[in-house]
């Protein structure tokens, strides 16, 4: 297939193209480069990179002819980052979904794969495994912009006959993530021997999902007819003081783990329990994520840090 990756130069959409171009896809890649080019250097020479705002019509437009499926990924990232620019988050969101769905029109492109996210659900089913029926609650700009755009892709499906499918990521980690997402600052802290920094009591949990079970998973849903709003989790709770501990035994380090207050910032981004449900993305593919938190943990090690 010819595929187009919005945001493909990121740490998700960066792995997935290596892996689409390992399948001989053709892959082209839209992004603005703001946070750098994660693809490597063997991938980028592969596909057809185009740098540019998913914000821009016509370059949307231009980037997604003759294409079967396009991969909206692009995004604003990092709980610092969006609470300190919600208006642009928003706009990325609302205004780069509506260019996708409106050149996949034109365009003629049957099918949509959109990353929404885990934070969705807000503080929903806090004593339960989060499934795609649960009530949702988003309540900060990122996640209510991501309700939108998987009401958005429904509708249009509805009205219009394109396929879409909506993928609620679980805390994705792995290979080359930067580190404004807790895994690679821990990591980072950790290897130079500094305080490992743990917001509140560390008690929280968190639902870790492996970057390759996380490909495997959107590459199988590439497939599916419909519209459809797919959780991609690992089904495991981890608390954050756990993690803070494991990462400071694989990596041998002398870190204290420093409990410091979360800025007030981040109030809408804290939730004491998260853990999803693969049930759904299981009858839909034949397949869940099934690397363990250690084994990914050790896998990153191996790759970033050694």
């Amino acid at each position: 297939m010819r595929v187009l990756i919005t945001g493909g130069a990121g740490f998700i959409g960066s792995n997935l193209t290596k892996r689409l171009i390992e399948e001989n896809h053709t892959v082209v890649v839209l992004d603005n480069l703001l946070r750098g080019n994660k693809i490597d250097t063997e991938s980028f020479e592969k596909i057809t990179f185009i740098k540019g705002d998913v914000r821009d019509f016509e370059t949307v437009l231009e980037a997604s002819k003759s294409c079967d499926i396009i991969i909206h990924f692009a995004a604003v990232l990092g709980v610092d980052i969006v609470a300190d620019n919600p208006v642009e988050t928003m706009d990325v969101e609302v205004i780069g979904t509506r260019n996708v769905v409106l050149a996949a029109q034109i365009n003629n492109v049957k099918k949509i794969m959109y990353a929404s996210t885990s934070g969705i659900y807000g503080h929903s089913a806090i004593g339960n495994a989060l499934t795609e029926e649960v009530l949702v609650d988003p309540r900060t700009s990122y996640a209510m912009a991501k309700r939108y755009n998987e009401i958005y892709l429904a509708s249009h499906h509805e009205e219009k006959g394109i396929d879409a499918i909506a993928v609620r990521f679980f805390n994705v980690y792995g290979y080359n993530q930067d580190n404004r997402m807790v895994i690679p600052r821990f990591f980072e802290q950790a290897i130079n021997n500094e305080p490992i920094t743990v917001f509140g009591s560390g008690k929280q949990t968190r639902d870790f999902t492996y970057i390759d079970d996380t490909v495997e998973a959107c590459v199988r849903l590439m497939d599916v007819k419909g519209f459809h709003i797919v959780n991609i989790a690992n089904e495991k709770e981890w608390c954050i003081e756990d993690l803070a501990t494991e990462i400071k035994k694989i990596t041998k380090s002398d870190s204290e783990i420093s409990y410091i207050e979360a800025p007030k910032k981040r109030y809408d981004y804290e939730v004491e329990r998260r853990v999803g449900s693969s049930d759904k993305l299981l009858a839909l593919t034949n397949y869940k994520p099934d690397t363990s938190l250690k084994e990914g943990l050790e896998k990153i090690y191996a790759l970033n840090y050694k």
